[in-house]
């Protein structure tokens, strides 16, 4: 197995791999999308043995997979909805990532349920944890979670003081993650399986097969491009920039010269997808990724990319708003690692311990604006504010916040015809989109393997027989070691001047691979110091996100791999200059492309805090818009 490093040059390696497929020799499996599902679809098929590439056109879990509740549950709702097998299933994947896949990112987390009735509310929600509980009986194993337990207004204020309560509560568990960190990980278990991923590589239109194609992933192609240009790369594989043509290496060019005339996006060819036309964002280099099949794993930008293959699939996806803010550990008294669930009118509120953090949330509101940036309004702020004050006993304030974020959840709405290319359950739905291109839509954090064993399976649908899934018992890079413990543990504090809180948090987000950032500080110690404004991380972890995680920019290293977007009240403004230095190197950045990436990377924050003081969604887009054009 491969280590699965996503250095730049490695980034650069598989541009250039996945540009020299061709007519001849496709993927099996082409990802189209990054978040949780899409890396999870690119382990399962590349555990089969399959020949996979994965693209996104942003950095690894830049959209949803980002800004999620950070939960891996059963889903206490769904009992509510009699749909017991939806929840059932999801308590086995909440169980196989806190025991098998991946205990070192996946941790137990308590909440209490709070009471609104001494008797008919303790009897309602507490046959349900029963329920819960059962469900999550495995014949053979261990439990991973403990039983459900009852508390009494005493038990209760003594265990979660800050809770305003009368009739006590029920105590149950659960299982919290980082979620970009998991997906994160999860590309490169897949990368270290032997898929190739490339990140800041936007999809531009997608390759069809020529009327003389037989429906094999030959012969040549026609791609429907989001631009309108038209142009030919030679043989249909290959970089090209500014018009330059070439063939890559290792194309058979048996297989003659593919006829890349342009087809206008929206209107179907009925020919199947082989491959997409990409650009790589950091050169603007175009290439051609040809590929037997295409899997969209795409979210709230499904639709947009079903108009650009030229489907009339009739596929729809509604984007549904979740905000969640957080504020300092100690305005709340709770005891560790306990948190809160509790009913609102619209939704559930989760109150969750999130290191020296609560995370609050979430709200669940129609966005019509665009799906490539959510924003939060003070509205929303208050929102979450009004709902949590409900059940805590000293209110929370405005400047209590710390930092905000939204997300957007797809939500599948599957045709009136649906038929067996459509396969639909309550969270997540399969489609066709045409000959060679399946989309998956929907579905949770909690349920991402399932998911892409599904979408896996659907695309081989026509091979029989064909490779069955693994990931059941694939453990992402860095599981095998969830604990330090005696004397290297000892020799780990006084070599670093680390505390006990400093190494377990380490552990908890690198587990075995922390020997690849100890590696890096015996070179240079001095990557063992805080970084200024984000005292919580090391220097070292901001150069491990860009030797080892596939960072490019600095809102790559600083949101999704070290998490100030939901941290730092300045969303790491004050720590971008000292990141920007120590990546910088790296990257191949000199003084201009530091001092363009620092601006665009305040500017942004900027932008996104200002919005945060509008009251709509149409005001925040608005002042977003002018922000970023200053």
């Amino acid at each position: 197995m491969r280590t699965g490093r996503l250095d730049p040059a490695a980034r650069s390696r598989a541009i250039d791999t996945l540009a020299r497929t061709s007519a001849a020799t496709p993927l099996d499996i082409l990802v189209v999308g990054g978040g949780v599902t899409g890396a999870g679809v690119a382990l399962d098929a590349a555990t089969r043995g399959l020949r996979v590439g994965i693209v996104d056109a942003g950095d690894w879990a830049s959209g949803t997979s980002s800004k999620s509740s950070k939960l891996v549950h059963g889903g206490l709702r769904y009992l509510e909805m009699l749909d017991f097998a939806l929840v059932a299933e999801a308590l086995r994947e909440r169980d196989l990532l806190l025991t098998t896949l991946a205990p070192h990112l996946v941790r137990p987390v308590s909440f209490v349920f709070p009471l609104d009735s001494p008797v008919a509310d303790r009897a309602y929600i507490g046959s349900g944890m029963t329920l819960y509980d059962a469900m999550a009986i495995r014949p053979g194993t261990r439990r991973a979670m403990p039983l459900h337990r009852h508390l009494g207004p005493r038990g209760l204020r003594s265990r979660f003081p800050g809770l305003r309560t009368e009739h006590g509560g029920i105590e149950y568990g659960d299982a919290q993650v980082d979620d970009a960190r998991l997906t994160h990980t999860l590309i490169r278990t897949a990368v270290a399986h032997g898929a190739v991923a490339a990140n800041h590589a936007p999809v531009t239109g997608y390759l069809h097969a020529s009327e003389s194609t037989d429906g094999a992933a030959g012969g040549s192609a026609t791609p429907s491009n989001s631009d309108g240009e038209s142009g030919s790369d030679g043989s249909g594989t290959g970089r090209a920039s500014g018009g330059d043509t070439g063939r890559a290496s290792g194309a058979d060019s048996s297989a003659g010269p593919a006829s890349c005339t342009e087809d206008p996006a929206g209107r179907g060819t009925g020919r199947p997808i082989v491959g997409v036309r990409a650009r790589d964002e950091l050169t603007a280099e175009e290439f051609t990724i040809h590929a037997r099949h295409t899997v969209l794993a795409t979210g709230v930008w499904t639709e947009r990319q079903q108009q650009l293959t030229g489907s009339s699939a009739g596929l729809r996806v509604l984007a549904s708003k979740g905000i969640h803010i957080t504020v300092p550990r100690d305005r709340i008294a709770a005891d560790p690692g306990l948190g809160v669930i509790t009913r609102t009118e619209t939704s559930v509120l989760f109150i969750i311990p999130w290191g020296e953090l609560w995370l609050i949330g979430t709200t669940d509101t129609p966005w019509r604006e665009s799906v490539s940036h959510p924003l939060v309004t003070a509205e929303d702020i208050e929102r979450v504010l009004t709902n949590a004050n409900a059940v805590l006993s000293e209110p929370l304030e405005r400047t209590d916040v710390v930092a905000a974020y939204a997300g957007l959840r797809p939500l599948v709405q599957p045709p009136a015809d649906s038929d067996d290319s459509t396969r639909v359950s309550r969270e997540h739905a399969t489609k066709e989109i045409a000959p060679g291109a399946s989309a998956i839509v929907g579905g949770k954090l909690t349920t991402y393997r399932v998911m892409a064993e599904d979408a896996v399976d659907f695309a081989l649908r026509a091979r029989r027989p064909h490779p069955r899934s693994r990931t059941e018992s694939v453990p992402l890079l860095g599981a095998d070691i969830t604990e330090i413990t005696g004397p290297r543990r000892e020799r780990l504090r006084a070599a670093h001047g680390w505390d006990d809180a400093r190494l377990d948090r380490l552990l908890h987000r690198y587990g075995s691979l922390l020997g690849e950032l100890l590696d890096l500080i015996d070179e240079r110690p001095e990557l063992a110091e805080p970084l200024p404004g984000a005292r919580e991380h090391l220097a070292v972890e901001a150069v491990y996100a860009v030797r080892a995680e596939g960072a490019v920019h600095l809102a790559d290293v600083l949101h999704r791999r070290l998490r100030c977007d939901l941290a730092c009240a300045d969303r790491g403004v004050e720590a971008a200059r000292a990141v920007a230095a120590l990546i910088a190197p790296d990257l191949g950045w000199d003084a201009e492309a530091t001092a363009a990436e620092l601006q665009g990377f305040t500017a942004e924050v900027a932008a996104q805090r200002a919005a945060e003081r509008t009251r709509t969604d149409a005001e925040a887009v608005a002042e977003y818009a002018a922000r970023s054009r200053e």
